[in-house]
């Protein structure tokens, strides 16, 4: 599509094209400095910046057309939301977490400042009319992870089609069963959405396509298990983050096409960071497109992030669903222990398994060091951070914690503290 054809596709959407066209402006110059800058980078990764060159044209265009063929796109905010289930009733789902600054004036007109960037910058990004996948969803799906996002739900309920998964806080047997019966609830709703049953076929085929596209992401995450890395940390957060609104199929395939050229340069002991770059592990706040801020400073401060045990991270990917099952309830019971049971959001009380998930992963991908990273007003990572914290010193794993925002503000101070934490890790 030309920049014409996109004007008048976002213009047909309702939205604010002169502002949205700022935005437009400014990604190019922020992605060519933290990812074009690179030396040695996979051939393969031309395919997503061709995504990101184009991310708001490209794929809103392919959801807007699967519309007029009678499809409905259904946006989420959460990775316990189970995208199987949308597939299954034969619609499109699509993540909508915002990750930039220039949404975040738009969501505090209707939102406390104190309130995370996360949230509101998702909410700017639909009342301010400057995102087409805010514009193009039939159904918004929320769910109750923290108490910001609960009230946030009922604004953006305002002007949004919403439906709401009420996650459970703990992980006893009665949650589960909870939980089983909001996947239910749910598929009535997607089923109501789309006009479509959720057969037994339709589900399990979903499930295995999703496997398959977390099967290629585990398998790139491996990659960085290695001596000699051969992708950076900031092209795999990049390729996370175009996993939760790329087609699942077309992802898989180029994420394992990406994968071959890797197992080449592994074969070649090819390294994409200098002898001596110390390891890292980030742990804690998601890290939505297109924020690329801390990544960024890490590897251009003598480190290389090889995990994040983040939502935009190896908790996105690293648990499959149970294919053996084939029957709707053996499915269903499958599904929720992989949303419920699998992952380790700082919601639940007590969270002891995101600690072991963390240690586990430091000594997995051989961390020389971790840092825990809080969005400001976070409650819930930022005092979990305690525990974090507290688990690490004791196994004897260095750690640093920080908190940020989206703005560059304060960019100067974090390549301050974590260029020291870095050099420290070298003594």
């Amino acid at each position: 599509m030309t920049m014409s054809d996109n004007h008048k596709m976002w213009a047909d959407l309702g939205m604010d094209v002169e502002t949205h066209d700022l935005l437009c402006e400014a990604l190019p110059q922020a992605f060519g400095d933290v990812f074009l800058t690179q030396e040695n980078r996979p051939k393969g990764m031309d395919y997503y910046n061709m995504v990101v060159g184009d991310i708001h044209g490209i794929r809103p265009a392919e959801l807007i057309q699967a519309q007029k063929n009678g499809q409905k796109v259904v946006g989420t905010f959460c990775i316990h939301v189970p995208d199987e289930v949308v597939l299954g009733s034969g619609a499109i789902a699509t993540g909508l977490c915002s990750g930039s600054q220039f949404w975040v004036p738009g969501g505090e007109r209707v939102l406390p400042t104190a309130t995370c960037p996360l949230i509101k910058a998702s909410l700017g990004a639909r009342f301010d009319k400057t995102c087409p996948f805010f514009r193009i969803c039939d159904l918004f799906v929320g769910e109750t992870t923290c108490d910001g996002k609960k009230k946030a739900w009922e604004i953006l309920a305002t002007d949004a089609p919403m439906y709401i998964m009420d996650i459970p806080q703990m992980k006893r047997p009665e949650d589960f069963d909870k939980w089983e019966k909001e996947i239910k609830n749910y598929m009535v709703k997607l089923e109501e959405l789309t006009g479509n049953k959720i057969t037994e076929e339709s589900l399990h085929e979903a499930i295995v396509t999703l496997n398959n596209k977390r099967k290629a992401l585990k398998r790139l995450n491996e990659f960085r298990k290695l001596d000699n890395i051969p992708i950076s940390g900031r092209d795999v957060l990049l390729i996370t983050q175009i996993a939760f609104y790329d087609d699942p199929k077309r992802f898989t395939q180029m994420t394992n096409a990406l994968c071959d050229e890797l197992d080449k340069r592994k074969e070649e002991n090819v390294s994409v960071f200098e002898a001596g770059t110390k390891r890292i592990l980030l742990t804690g706040t998601p890290l939505s497109i297109p924020n690329w801020k801390l990544h960024q400073i890490v590897e251009t401060s003598g480190g290389a992030v090889v995990c994040e045990e983040m939502c935009t991270g190896i908790r996105y990917s690293e648990h499959l669903v149970d294919e053996e099952a084939t029957d709707m309830d053996g499915m269903i019971k499958n599904l929720t222990h992989r949303y419920l049971g699998n992952i380790n959001c700082a919601c639940f009380t007590p969270n002891d398994a995101r600690i072991d998930d963390i240690i586990r992963l430091a000594k997995e991908y051989r961390a020389d060091g971790v840092i825990d990273v809080n969005l400001k007003f976070c409650n819930i990572y930022d005092t979990e951070g305690y525990f974090v914290e507290k688990a690490l010193e004791e196994a004897g794993i260095p750690c640093i914690g920080i908190e940020t925002d989206y703005t560059d503000e304060d960019a100067e101070q974090l390549k301050t503290r974590i260029g020291a934490f870095i050099e420290m890790l070298g003594k």
